[in-house]
């Protein structure tokens, strides 16, 4: 399966502030293993008030952040930026500013209690084999797999999928810190080439090369200044299709605005400067261009984006014909169209349009009139997130209140069969070619470590491929799922996971995560450090809020733009359910999200400041009036909305974490957490509002920031970097809400 191949039916992801897309919205937790070493003490956990908390020595004397007098005027109303000096990244100011803050964070984080027995169990954890799903190419199968504390997961490639193969790339040979990440790659579909990029301290961008699969060496193609593309190989393996932008300016590297995509052809064997061009559109500075083959090989398909919106335009070029013109089958832009495969002429889509949780259509490209179209798989009650095409069969990936349900379909819409899962969890992959008659996909849950399972259709079964040795007993824990009432009535799910016993008495630390946004769902996963948590008398829970795709279209049209405010009464409801419920208390709980959910922690946090002992935005979109002027934020407009617009304006100031600080309020002990290298969401927004918080604030409570070096916005991030981060936030959150060992 040549893994570019299926990039059309999350692309545009590569445009929002995922992650990694969903790295960050999985939550900060990493890692998927515990062990019962130490079970006993671990049961001992000792629990404090807030009142009763070990007091590190000493004030903390936070740096004096010069001000200047700049004042912005949006529709009338002028808005202060006294910071915004810190928007230059590369300045020797903030470089001093940064090292000034991460001479008071890193500090106080080593003297907090438990922190060395925490890192201490998450890397002994961490130290177990992990396999990535498998896929074919040719007569060669690829995988990925980390031996247990490798940095980056290494590419293998094998004959026999039974047996283990050999080293193809390894990416911790590329760098001495393991900053060096495989972001992407594809397989030429004789299985003789591999085109991969490397992504570098955490950045966006990417160069891409060749490697000869044989002899695992490379040849001289180097391809820069790419970004949110994958490669997409030719019919003859001779060369492939990828997007790229302009060359950014001379120090603009990280900051600059991402516009004017194109669409280049890339010759094996010559400079990318000889690249041909294949598709532009200097008329649409904004759209995002993603090009790749048909399942046959005879059409080149445009993929075209518009910001973060999920619809999308469909194009297509006959590669049969000499000097073809690109059709535009689907420009209306009126909904979400994802290629699923062909049959000649048949295109078979997922899209949304006039079905709000996705449907299965076809469309004849010779009669492409909507009247025409035919419904392969009707809507149903769940949401449609994914299908594949394996066995001459349309593999439907639903979710069922926010977790997963695998049906198979005959290409004509006729139900074949269910795919039995293990429990109430998440699935992924289904990787397999059209004539394959087994695929492999990946299960996981919250106490299910991620498996790896080889479907067989002949027999409809599933069997275990791979799976991890995991020391723990997933009998131990509960989960559960319960629903709440947010502001306006609606009702919310929210997963909550804790070791069995459990007293409800109000006083359990507690993990609040949430995103919501982007129509990004939030499904069960196992993470490691989730378990050092519960392991420790904590309780997880994971609210499925409005902006995400758990519901469908309206569920996330629900949480965007001047719905917006819904996303963070949301979370805000959760939070008081939890405490209703005796789970916990505000003396006890902590929120955390990441980039669009480092957002809502930091308008949640603002608005309701009474509310939570421990507040942790990541990488966090927080200055909504100026996100949209550095790098890729301007196409988040879709979801937010932009201060441009003077009636977006107003909606965006009312809950602009940055512009809602007030002075002399009591905020919760707050650790923000960024990247130097992080080019999707920029540093500048956590700089501001961390300095903002800090001249603002009036309590005991900390307000820290931690700025990682080397790094970006989460994807690629290596396992010692991870393991060092999960440690800071567990130990800082453990403290603050009471979980002390």
């Amino acid at each position: 399966m040549n893994t570019e191949k299926d990039a059309p039916r999350s692309i545009w992801h590569g445009w929002g502030i995922i992650i990694i897309g969903a790295f960050l919205a999985a939550g900060v937790m990493y890692g998927c293993s515990a062990s019962s070493e130490s079970a006993g003490n671990q049961n001992q956990t000792q629990q404090t008030s807030g009142s009763q908390k070990i007091s590190l020595e000493g004030d903390i004397a936070y740096p004096d952040t010069r001000k200047v007098d700049t004042v912005d005027v949006y529709h009338g109303t002028k808005v202060a930026d006294p910071y915004r000096w810190l928007e230059d990244l590369d300045s020797e100011a903030t470089e001093q500013w940064i090292d000034k803050q991460n001479k008071i964070t890193y500090p106080y984080l080593e003297k907090l209690p438990a922190r060395d027995s925490i890192n201490n169990r998450l890397t002994r954890l961490w130290d177990y084999p992990k396999y990535g799903v498998p896929f074919r190419e040719n007569d060669l199968y690829f995988y990925r797999h980390n031996d247990g504390l490798q940095n980056q997961s290494v590419l293998y490639v094998t004959g026999n999928p039974e047996q283990t193969g050999r080293v193809l790339l390894d990416p911790n040979k590329l760098s001495e810190d393991g900053t060096a990440a495989l972001a992407s790659y594809s397989v030429s579909d004789d299985g003789e080439k591999l085109a991969y990029g490397i992504s570098r301290s955490g950045s966006d961008w990417r160069t891409f090369y060749v490697r000869d699969v044989e002899t695992g060496t490379d040849m001289a193609d180097t391809l820069n200044w790419i970004k949110f593309s994958g490669v997409s190989w030719g019919p003859e393996d001779e060369g492939f299709y990828y997007s790229r932008y302009p060359e950014p300016k001379e120090g603009e590297k990280y900051e600059s605005q991402n516009k004017n995509m194109k669409v280049y052809y890339h010759k094996l064997g010559t400079d990318q400067q000889e690249d041909r061009l294949v598709y532009e559109r200097p008329d649409q500075p904004d759209w995002g261009l993603y090009s790749y083959l048909s399942d046959d090989d005879k059409y080149l398909l445009f993929h075209i984006t518009e910001g973060t919106d999920p619809s999308n335009r469909f194009y297509y070029k006959n590669l049969q014909k000499e000097d073809a013109e690109v059709v535009k089958l689907l420009n209306d832009f009126d909904a979400s169209y994802s290629y699923i495969t062909n049959e000649d002429s048949l295109f078979y889509f997922k899209t949304n349009r006039n079905a709000p949780r996705s449907k299965v259509i076809a469309i004849n490209i010779h009669r492409p009139d909507s009247a025409h179209w035919q419904t392969v798989i009707p809507e149903k009650e769940e949401v449609l997130e994914s299908v594949s095409v394996v066995n001459h069969q349309l593999v439907a990936n639903y979710l069922v209140d926010a977790h997963s349900n695998v049906r198979i379909y005959a290409m004509d819409g006729a139900h074949v069969t269910d795919v039995e899962l293990p429990t109430l969890g998440t699935v992924s992959g289904f990787s397999g070619e059209k004539e394959d008659s087994v695929a492999y996909y990946s299960f996981t849950s919250f106490t299910y470590p991620s498996t790896v399972f080889k479907y067989d259709f002949s027999k409809g079964e599933s069997s275990v491929y791979r799976q991890p040795e995991v020391d723990f007993n997933p009998d131990d824990y509960v989960v559960k799922q319960e629903f709440y009432r947010s502001k306006d009535g609606t009702r919310v799910p929210m997963f909550i996971i804790h070791k069995k016993g459990l007293k409800r008495d109000g006083t359990n630390p507690t993990w609040l995560y949430g995103y919501g946004g982007f129509n990004i769902s939030l499904t069960p996963s196992f993470q490691l450090t989730r378990l050092v948590w519960m392991e420790r008398g904590g309780v997880y829970a994971v609210a499925n809020i409005r902006g995400g795709g758990e519901y469908g279209k309206k569920w996330h049209q629900a949480g965007t733009k001047e719905d917006k405010q819904n996303v963070f009464d949301d979370f805000i409801a959760a939070g008081e359910y939890l405490i209703e419920e005796d789970y916990t208390s505000s003396d006890h709980l902590a929120i955390s999200g990441g980039s669009n959910g480092g957002l809502l922690v930091g308008a949640c946090m603002t608005q309701r400041p009474d509310l939570y002992s421990v507040a942790m935005p990541a990488v966090g979109v927080l200055d909504m009036l100026r996100y949209h002027k550095f790098t890729i934020g301007w196409a988040w407009a879709s979801d937010y909305g932009t201060s441009d617009d003077s009636t977006a304006f107003e909606y965006l100031y009312d809950y602009s974490p940055l512009h809602n600080v007030e002075q002399g309020t009591s905020y919760p002990a707050t650790l923000i957490t960024t990247a130097d290298h992080d080019d999707r969401v920029v540093p500048s927004h956590s700089f501001k509002f961390a300095a903002t918080l800090q001249e603002k604030h009036e309590g005991e409570a900390p307000v820290l920031i931690r700025v990682e070096t080397k790094a970006g916005h989460g994807a690629g991030k290596p396992t010692s970097k991870r393991i060092q981060e999960a440690t800071d936030r567990l130990s800082f959150a453990g403290y603050h809400t009471g979980l002390t060992r």
